[in-house]
């Protein structure tokens, strides 16, 4: 039987599997690191206190700690930080362990409470108090203005000295937007385009007047707070502005933008963040003109329904009144304004909308981070930093060596094995072992730097234990050969029809692993879920060794003399392979003649 012609080149398959490797190779280069990152048992970390905070001073209760540990976990996880661990400890602390030294960027992101709600914007002025020594901000701290937006004028003083609202609805740095937005909406009849807008924050008739000069609130004290917020002290998060049981509040922005900060009274709450499906982070898209990365939020059905709510009434305030604060609806976070954009397109009823901003600020970085704290929600708890600690590595270089020794070890036994047994085929096994090894090393080292995986003791066991099932698709191949050898075909149709037949056997066997990997992946947690990690790593680099090197370096080598006339050395010696097949023959002709006698 010939070879298909329609059979692909041994040599170009070679070729690419080799140009991807100098690819991985480079690419780790390129990130500038050549060795894979250790985790907590073997390098060390960092180690972190959370204390939870509760308005009674009382303990918290322990439902809501479990609450906390379990998102703190999906966070930590959702970093892409491998191994991590987060654990309680007594009735109102959590340690976060966290792989590596100077880990704070991700131990602030744990313990972020990261409570997420949209509300309508009722006023917004510089900063700085509103006092009698300092009536009135200066022009260089007035509120800023956002891209496509006006710049709000200075708050002027009013007769009791204090700063009356910014009258322009003015989206800063980061902006709001939806994937759906509807045309605006034209005045309905009757009504004037330069009518108030119908909104059911404005109180009606009857209800308690507008406190001072702020059109809608009714809260003198917020309105006080409001005066008196300085935004531009170390301490932004005025008080009460987390709570959102409270119909009025006082915020002020996260961020400063040309040494300009902006504070806020802002209305009831109208989305909450649990209302949030899901959140990530996307990166800029040039052909919509999005210059810097976003995040995007989807809402589910209650949150779709609010949030077209709230923009409808902001994008009515925009069209009776372009200036009037109204018109913007702020993003609050843990109680500070993320970005507080108008609604000029109508209002945005979708499900779903994104976070932007300049890209100066809003960076990959930023929007990973802001995407996992919101994917997972709000902490039940606040917690506030007791302490945080470098460690040493658990276990040290001594467990590290022993784990390599180890497979060390195994490798070799599985080498001498497959030398002495299939002789000059072994070197196939051996080389593609090799090269399964050169594929893993790359792949973590690159992992270590793109998504902080870190190997640790359970990864080491993992990949010695990946040897054998690497090893189990070699066999399988090469006992298909034989067996077409022994059934009297040539070496070269025999490797094409054996690996018809064995691929198959070969792709079940590792889909089970995989599997068995991925199930115990996602229900373990710790070391288990590493170990689970690193058996499915090398199941997948196991498919891709045995179709890009081992088949194809097979069918190159049964082109040589050595292998096909079948050396004595090759493994693949007709005589060899057919001694059991004539030994049966003989015995069988025995065993009649013996009958027949």
């Amino acid at each position: 039987m010939a070879p298909s012609r329609n059979a692909p080149s041994p040599g170009r398959t070679l070729l690419a599997l080799f140009a991807v490797l100098v690819v991985l190779a480079g690419l780790a280069v390129w990130q500038g690191r050549t060795t894979p990152k250790l985790g907590l048992d073997l390098a060390g970390g960092t180690t972190v206190t959370l204390t939870a905070k509760t308005p009674n001073g009382k303990n918290p209760p322990a439902a809501q700690m479990d609450q906390a540990v379990k998102i703190m976990t999906q966070r930590v996880n959702g970093l892409g930080v491998s191994d991590a661990e987060v654990a309680k400890q007594g009735s109102n602390n959590i340690v976060v362990n966290v792989p590596g030294e100077g880990q704070s960027r991700v131990v602030s992101l744990i313990g972020t409470t990261a409570k997420l709600q949209f509300r309508q914007v009722f006023a917004s002025a510089d900063g700085r108090p509103a006092t009698a020594a300092n009536p009135s901000p200066s022009p260089s701290h007035t509120a800023k203005g956002g891209e496509g937006g006006d710049k709000s004028p200075s708050p002027s003083s009013s007769p009791s000295g204090s700063a009356s609202p910014s009258t322009s609805a003015t989206p800063r740095g980061r902006a709001l937007s939806g994937a759906l937005t509807a045309p605006t909406p034209k005045p309905s009849d009757g009504a004037s385009p330069s009518a108030a807008p119908t909104s059911p924050l404005v109180p009606p008739s009857g209800q308690p007047a507008p406190a001072g000069d702020y059109p809608g609130v009714t809260d003198k004290a917020v309105v006080k707070q409001f005066e008196a917020l300085d935004c531009y002290t170390g301490d932004r998060h005025a008080s009460g502005a987390n709570d959102p049981k409270r119909a009025f509040v006082a915020a002020c922005d996260q961020d400063e933008e040309n040494g300009q900060v902006t504070k806020y009274i802002l209305g009831p709450v109208r989305v909450l963040g649990e209302n949030v499906d899901s959140a990530n982070a996307m990166p800029p898209n040039g052909q919509q003109g999005q210059a810097s990365w976003s995040v995007s939020l989807k809402f589910d059905g209650k949150g779709a329904k609010e949030f077209g709510a709230v923009t409808t009434d902001a994008s009515r305030a925009y069209q009776a009144n372009p200036s009037a604060p109204q018109a913007q609806v702020a993003i609050v976070l843990d109680g500070q304004v993320v970005s507080a954009p108008a609604i000029r397109e109508g209002p945005i009823t979708g499900g779903t909308a994104s976070i932007d901003g300049p890209p100066e600020s809003f960076d990959q970085q930023y929007a990973t981070d802001l995407a996992n704290v919101l994917k997972y929600g709000a902490l039940p708890l606040e917690f506030t930093q007791s302490s945080i600690d470098e460690v040493s590595s658990t276990l040290g270089s001594d467990q590290l060596t022993g784990g390599l020794i180890a497979g060390a070890i195994g490798l070799g036994l599985v080498v001498l094995y497959c030398l002495f047994y299939y002789r000059g085929l072994g070197l196939v096994a051996v080389s593609s072992l090799v090269v399964a090894s050169a594929v893993t090393y790359l792949a973590v080292v690159i992992l270590g730097e793109g998504m902080g995986f870190r190997l640790s003791l359970p990864h080491i066991i993992g990949l010695i234990v990946s040897i054998g099932i690497t090893a189990d698709s070699f066999i399988v191949y090469f006992e298909r050969v034989r067996d077409e050898l022994r059934a009297g075909r040539k070496l070269r149709s025999s490797v094409e029809t054996a690996w018809k037949r064995a691929r198959r056997t070969i792709l079940v066997a590792d889909a089970v692993t995989f599997l068995a990997a991925l199930v115990l992946y996602f229900l373990a947690v710790g070391g288990v879920a590493g170990f689970a990690f690193a058996m499915g790593l090398t199941t997948l680099i196991d498919i891709i060794v045995v179709f890009f090197f081992t088949k194809p370096m097979v069918a190159l080598l049964s082109r040589t003399k050595f292998f096909g006339r079948g050396h004595p050395m090759s493994g693949l010696d007709p005589r060899r392979l057919h001694q059991p097949t004539r030994d049966a023959a003989a015995a069988g002709t025995a065993r009649k003649t013996s009958q027949e006698a």
